[in-house]
C-alpha cells in the first residue's frame, strides 16, 4: 500500500509545466475553432513550443486565440511521465521514444484524473464506507502510473475507469444524502444555454452534464455533483459552489464568474474571471 496519503490538493495531481517535456504541446492534437487558432496533428509540435519546452505566448494565450490550452490540465501526468516514465530523457534527446512517450501520456493523464477523483472522495467523510475500497483503487492506480511504458499502453483504461467510477458514484451518494430536501437529478441532461439564474440545485446530481454557455448566476451549487459536467462558458457569477463534489481546476478555468463566486477552498479563483 502506497504511504502517502492521497489528497486532491496533492501538487503531484497538478500539471507542474516546468517538469515536462511539452508534452500536451506535442502529442495532442487539435483543430482550428474558436479554441485554437491553428490545426496540430498529433506528434508534432505546437509552433509556439519554445526549446526549453515552456510556451511561448503563454501569458497571451488567450488574446492569441488558444482558449483551449487555457483550460487544459493533465493532472500531473505531464511530468510523471517526463520524469519517471522517461526517467528525465526528452523526445528531443531520444527521438525514437517519442512515439511511445505521446502515447503513453493519455493514458497517464487518465490514470491521474482518476486519482484526483479517487483521492477527493477519500476526504468525504460520509463516503466512510467505501474509503476502504477507494484506498485500494487509489493505491493501484499509483502504483500502475509509476511502471514501464510498455505497462502502462497494456492498461485497459475503460475497464479501469468502470470500477473507479462505481465507486466515486456511491461516495457522492453518501455525501448528498446529508443534503436536506429534495435534490435534483440532472445527470447527463442537455442544459446547454439553459437559463438557471439563481437555482436552487444544492446536492443536485450534475454528472456529465452539458451547462455549456448555461446561466448558472447566483445558483446554489452547494454539494452538486459535478464529475464531468461540462462548464464551458457557462455563467457561475455569484454561484455558491461551496463543497461542490468533484468539480475540477479545468472545470473553473472554463467558465465565467466574478468575486462574488464562492468555489471550494482547493481550487483557484481563475484569473480572467471578473472582478
Amino acid at each position: 500500500m502506497s504511504q502517502q496519503t492521497p489528497n486532491a490538493a496533492d501538487p503531484g495531481l497538478r500539471a507542474d509545466c516546468g517538469k515536462c517535456f511539452g508534452l500536451c504541446c506535442v502529442a495532442l492534437p487539435f483543430a482550428r475553432s474558436a479554441d485554437f487558432a491553428a490545426d496540430k496533428a498529433a506528434g508534432a509540435p505546437c509552433g509556439n513550443l519554445r526549446q526549453d519546452f515552456r510556451c511561448g505566448i503563454h501569458e497571451r494565450l488567450r488574446d492569441s486565440g488558444y482558449n483551449g490550452c487555457t483550460v487544459f490540465d493533465c493532472f500531473g501526468a505531464g511530468q510523471k511521465v517526463s520524469q519517471v516514465t522517461f526517467g528525465g530523457r526528452s523526445w528531443r534527446e531520444e527521438p525514437g521514444s517519442a512515439r511511445t512517450m505521446y502515447e503513453v501520456f493519455p493514458v497517464m493523464r487518465h490514470l491521474h484524473e482518476l486519482l484526483r477523483y479517487t483521492a477527493e472522495a477519500l476526504d468525504l467523510p460520509a463516503a466512510r464506507p467505501v474509503h476502504r475500497d477507494l484506498r485500494r483503487a487509489y493505491d493501484r492506480i499509483d502504483a500502475l502510473t509509476r511502471d514501464t511504458a510498455e505497462s502502462l499502453l497494456a492498461v485497459d483504461v475503460t475497464a479501469l475507469h468502470g470500477e473507479v467510477n462505481t465507486l466515486l458514484l456511491r461516495a457522492g451518494e453518501l455525501a448528498r444524502a446529508s443534503v436536506p430536501g429534495r435534490r435534483k437529478d440532472h445527470r447527463g441532461a442537455d442544459l446547454m444555454g439553459k437559463r438557471m439564474r439563481n437555482a436552487k440545485l444544492r446536492g443536485a446530481r450534475m454528472r456529465g452534464a452539458c451547462l455549456i454557455a448555461a446561466d448558472l448566476s447566483g445558483a446554489d451549487l452547494r454539494e452538486a455533483d459535478l464529475i464531468g459536467a461540462d462548464l464551458r462558458d457557462a455563467n457561475l457569477c455569484g454561484a455558491d459552489l461551496t463543497g461542490a463534489l468533484f468539480l475540477t481546476q479545468p472545470q473553473l478555468d472554463a467558465a465565467r464568474g466574478d468575486r462574488a463566486t464562492r468555489i471550494p477552498a482547493a481550487l483557484q479563483r481563475p484569473g480572467h474571471w471578473a472582478v
